[in-house]
């Protein structure tokens, strides 16, 4: 039997085969999965999703006026978010405090700036005067451990028009304190136009 050639079974071929497809596979999974993380984390699960900075007409500071202005936040998410603490703020530091508010999934919540009945899909700021600055400002969402969760900006070196600019771009989180009601907030009191 010296001097025979060394032949290996059919299986053990086969076993080697699938093994050396396996490993090529894994490293082209490998390769892949930054592309696909950062494809993910460039939409956060919730977001700014749309600003109206402008009411429509005259502003007057009715309560019509005042509740046309507002922020919009979207949970992409399938999960509901608990808000509970969370802070939506504008460059000015002018802060509006989630309290005892839950985000269902896929969902939006409207957060207007004058005062109303707060709902699943409405809640007020309770304020007397405007937050947002019709030509240029940044609207800026934090989770009740300060972290910046996203922000939306207008106007100024931004570009863009109402709702539109950019996410991340910056912003700060301002003061303020508790209060409202029911799914209510808290804000650090006025506003200006």
């Amino acid at each position: 039997m010296l001097g025979e050639p060394v032949t290996s079974s059919p299986s053990v071929s086969v076993r080697r085969l699938a093994a050396a497809a396996l490993a090529a596979g894994a490293l082209v999974g490998a390769a892949a999965l930054p592309a696909t993380a950062a494809d993910h984390a460039a939409r956060p699960s919730v977001e700014i999703s749309r600003v109206q900075a402008d009411s429509p007409g005259q502003d007057d500071r009715s309560a019509r006026s005042l509740n046309n202005e507002w922020v919009e936040i979207t949970n992409h998410d399938r999960r509901s978010v608990n808000l509970d603490g969370w802070k939506l703020s504008n460059k000015d530091g002018k802060t509006y405090i989630f309290r005892h508010y839950r985000l269902d999934g896929h969902a939006t919540v409207r957060i207007h700036t004058g005062k109303g009945r707060d709902t699943a899909k409405d809640v007020y700021q309770d304020r007397r005067d405007y937050v947002w600055d019709n030509r240029s400002d940044t609207a800026t969402l934090r989770n009740d451990h300060r972290r910046l969760v996203d922000d939306k900006s207008w106007g100024g070196r931004n570009g863009g028009g109402h709702g539109g600019g950019g996410h991340n771009g910056g912003g700060h989180n301002g003061g303020g304190h508790g209060g409202g009601g029911h799914n209510g907030g808290g804000h650090d009191g006025g506003g200006h136009h």
